[in-house]
């Protein structure tokens, strides 16, 4: 008989079985933070819920497959009939129907809504993030729609349903619905204004015919588009549904799927508008741009949101792995040079979990000051949130070594993820440029931030030097265009640390502060000062499976 060779040991068994949402500190102190107490025990329950879903093995399947086998297009139905139409593999209606029925797409009809819904996308997120741009673009529809108060009683309650149905047919026979946009084309990018869709008006009011091409259209599947198209009075916003209201498909012409880096499990599409596809405006012609302002920034606390949950999933896995696997007869995560890469990993995501949630409860907040503050502190953390989470995900994935080099590790999948939201909505140029607009013309946003940050001052005389500094940066912003990208990090990294500072525990606010504010760190990960408390850090951060 042949000898067994094939013994496997120190190997870390998989991370499954375990509430995604309860081995978070970070994000279950930051729920408690903003909820008010009688509904607490309610929204504990709910992303309880969804985090035991979210770990399961089951979910984890789904992720897997629906990357395995993307959606395809299908122009044509088998007698030659146009039905462009996107198949999607069962596992991907899985996941993105277990989402609606969450409640993902509707943060706005409950109490802290915003606040329950980035919770619950930092959970199901780290399960696949490909279901996002669906996710996204339905709630972020709803307050463009508001401008036209026809379409928005009528699209509404589809939209923030927790119905999830998949087949296109005419929304008044559906019980949930979603919604997808196109304004990116070839010639423009981000500029928008150099769109040259054209919106011909029809007899009926409010009624239109487009004709254009559009190089991005987010979600193809939906069952409504918002689409940007110069009409005769200029650049207007316009609701575009796949099924007519007699039933008939209207003239939306998908030519092909982009094959993406990553999200692949989400379709991106080229789409064509022919003269016979029927829109209604939203809002008054001219007005597009500003109708659409809300729906941005909503977009882009999503992408803060999504790159926080794909680092705090790269980051459990890593100390995970760290925590079963060993090497020179000691567990990696109790080697001193591997604590500390792992310790500040951890303090990565979670300074972008904490952040994410004080702009989601700002969303919830709807005060004047609130608004202010995220019109200045929304695209700064996009800006720098999003372009952490690239290097974050490489540095967890060898962590793993070899093995988060294997796709089955699920970390490869994650890597070609973590630079898609630091380019959807308008890239880091756009971010930062946005940064110095609202600095410019709006004088409240400073002022909502200033007061954000000053109820931490005096707790740690790191944070206090980077106030300091970074008032005196803003003193001058003539000639400032080529600075914004290191304002606008400045801007996200004092706003970090000052929530940390107020609502972290001690240790992780003193690795941050010392880190990211007092410049005590090389450039790398893993060059935390050794005199951090950084086993506390790291034992914070680890997710527990509950047969652990």
């Amino acid at each position: 008989m042949a000898a067994t060779t094939h013994t496997v040991t120190n190997q870390p068994p998989p991370l499954l079985g375990y509430d995604v949402f309860a081995a978070d500190p970070a994000l279950t102190e930051g729920v408690a933070r903003y909820v008010a107490g009688e509904h607490l025990d309610e929204v504990r329950e709910e992303l309880g819920r969804l985090g035991q879903a979210a770990g399961s093995a089951q979910a984890q399947r789904w992720g897997e497959q629906a990357n395995a086998y993307p959606p395809v297009l299908r122009t044509h139905d088998r007698y030659g009939h146009r039905i462009d139409e996107v198949d999607f593999h069962p596992a991907w209606h899985r996941l993105l129907g277990h989402a609606v029925t969450a409640g993902l797409t509707d943060a706005w009809s409950r109490p802290h809504g915003h606040l329950r819904r980035t919770a619950g996308c930092l959970v199901w997120t780290q399960v696949e993030a490909g279901q996002g741009c669906p996710l996204s673009m339905t709630h972020a529809a709803v307050p463009a729609l508001r401008a036209e108060p026809a379409l928005a009683a009528a699209w509404e309650p589809l939209l923030t349903s927790r119905v999830y149905e998949a087949e296109l047919r005419p929304a008044a026979q559906k019980a949930g619905a979603l919604a997808g946009m196109a304004m990116t084309e070839k010639q423009g990018g981000s500029d928008v204004g150099t769109n040259t869709t054209r919106a011909e008006p029809l007899a009926a009011a409010g009624e239109y015919a487009l004709t254009g091409h559009k190089w991005f259209c987010s979600a193809p599947m939906s069952d409504a588009f918002l689409v940007l198209a110069r009409a005769p009075g200029g650049l207007t916003c316009f609701l575009l549904p796949r099924v007519l209201p007699d039933g008939t498909r209207n003239a939306f012409r998908i030519q092909r799927l982009k094959d993406k880096l990553g999200n692949r499990s989400n379709a991106s599409a080229e789409v064509e508008f022919d003269g016979r596809t029927w829109a209604q405006r939203v809002g008054e012609e001219g007005r597009g741009v500003a109708i659409l302002l809300d729906m941005v920034a909503a977009t882009r606390l999503d992408c803060v949101t999504a790159s926080a949950a794909l680092m705090r999933q790269a980051v459990a896995q890593a100390l995970h792995h760290t925590a079963h696997r060993e090497a020179f007869g000691r567990r990696l995560t109790d080697q001193p040079l591997m604590r500390n890469v792992l310790a500040d990993l951890a303090l990565e995501s979670e300074a972008a979990t904490t952040l994410a949630l004080r702009l989601a409860a700002a969303c919830d907040g709807g005060t004047a000051r609130d608004r202010a503050f995220l019109r200045l502190a929304v695209p700064a953390a996009k800006y720098w949130v999003t372009k952490r989470c690239a290097p974050v995900v490489a540095e967890a994935l060898e962590c793993l070594g070899g093995n988060g080099y294997v796709e089955e590790s699920g970390l490869p999948r994650l890597l070609r993820e973590a630079p898609l939201n630091s380019i959807w909505e308008g890239a880091g140029n756009v971010q930062a440029l946005d940064v110095l607009r609202a600095l410019r013309r709006e004088p409240a946003a400073l002022d909502a931030y200033l007061t954000e940050i000053g109820a931490a001052r005096g707790a740690d005389h790191r944070l206090d030097r980077a106030i300091t500094a970074l008032l005196t940066e803003l003193a001058d912003l003539e000639g400032i265009e080529a600075r914004a990208r290191r304002l606008a990090e400045r801007l996200a990294l004092v706003l970090q640390g000052a929530l940390l500072v107020r609502y972290a525990p001690p240790e992780v606010a003193d690795a941050f502060c010392a880190a990211r504010l007092g410049g005590d760190a090389g450039a790398a990960f893993g060059t935390l000062p050794h005199t951090l408390d950084l086993a506390a850090v790291v034992k914070r951060a680890r997710p527990v499976p509950v047969a652990e």
